[in-house]
């Protein structure tokens, strides 16, 4: 026979509470892995970064995969570790406290380098604020392939310490007019210092219309207001975005500008100099096509440089 169990009304509402809590909250995240580290010289030029601690995180997965995260950081961020520690040598232990969590590392150091291993822990209030401004964590990502597939928020909030993306960086692209954003965006932005100041100075400079993924080439290609300045004064003051782009991967640069114009080669479109940098044709070489009966022409210059000879009518 079943006895009717009776359950105070204050239980039944302290158990919804702490049900509807734990559907809300995020949920806390722990890896671990092993560390390497090496002190970078204070010289200027010498291997590593001058005053800093060059730092490698790397975790092996369930299914045998090998992940690696390395980037350098000043002595001030850590906590329980500096530099003539690290130079002295024997048995450490620090942390790395970031807004997403925190790093935990134990090991030695000789000479300069140490190893050992990490255990992160993540920040829950981080997540949840994330999420509240849009960028969830725990969201399924885009592969490569296109397919949706469940994201490793544990994973994700890891590189969101070690990268020490925050809220308040989350505030400031969500304060600029960036289009839609995600997660992998604010990585990005951590990585290559974009923000709405270089998303401002650049729309000032004449690309109103750039976005992350733009934003990040100039980032990676130095395309800053002064180069663009630079590309006006050499006479492409109209040219789109993606032409400054070429400019820099080829290394346009003014002086060899002014060499193909001293050869005689004036109004060359930013296409035709990319071309004259591909095919290394300088001004010596230009002189000794012109000796050869070459007219002066890019393709023409091309062609010979090939070694293609083209008949004459």
């Amino acid at each position: 026979m079943l006895k009717h169990v009776r359950t105070p009304l204050r239980a039944v509402f302290g158990l919804a509470f702490l049900l509807l809590f734990a559907g809300s909250a995020a949920a806390q995240h722990t890896l671990t892995g092993e560390w390497t580290a090496s002190v970078g010289s204070e010289k200027a030029g010498d291997a590593g970064r001058p005053g800093k601690l060059n730092l490698s995180l790397t975790r092996r997965s369930e299914g045998g995969g090998r992940s690696q995260m390395g980037t350098s950081y000043d002595f001030a961020d850590f906590q329980g570790l500096t530099r003539e520690q690290a130079l002295a040598g024997g048995p450490v232990r620090f942390s790395l406290a970031r807004e997403a969590g925190t790093i935990e590392c134990e090991g030695s150091f000789q000479d300069g380098r140490g190893s050992g291993t990490f255990r992160f822990t993540s920040n829950p209030a981080f997540a949840s604020g994330m999420k509240a401004r849009g960028f969830d964590f725990e969201a399924e990502s885009a592969s490569p392939r296109g397919k949706r597939e469940p994201a490793d928020a544990a994973e994700r909030l890891f590189s969101a310490a070690a990268l020490n993306v925050t809220t308040a960086l989350a505030d400031d692209l969500l304060s600029a007019d960036f289009g839609k954003l995600d997660v992998d965006d604010l990585f990005k932005a951590a990585i290559f210092k974009v923000d709405s100041k270089f998303m401002r100075e650049m729309k000032a400079s004449g690309f109103p219309g750039l976005g992350m993924e733009e934003l990040v080439k100039a980032r990676i290609f130095k395309i800053d207001p002064e180069f663009v300045a630079q590309a006006a004064r050499m006479g492409f003051d109209k040219e789109p975005f993606e032409a400054l782009v070429k400019l820099r991967i080829f290394k346009v640069t003014p002086e060899f500008i002014a060499e193909a114009r001293g050869e005689g080669l004036n109004g060359l479109s930013v296409e035709e100099l990319v071309k004259l940098r591909i095919f290394k044709i300088d001004a010596e070489f230009i002189r000794r096509a012109r000796a050869d009966g070459v007219p002066l022409d890019v393709e023409e210059l091309v062609q010979h440089r090939i070694g293609v000879r083209r008949k004459r009518l």
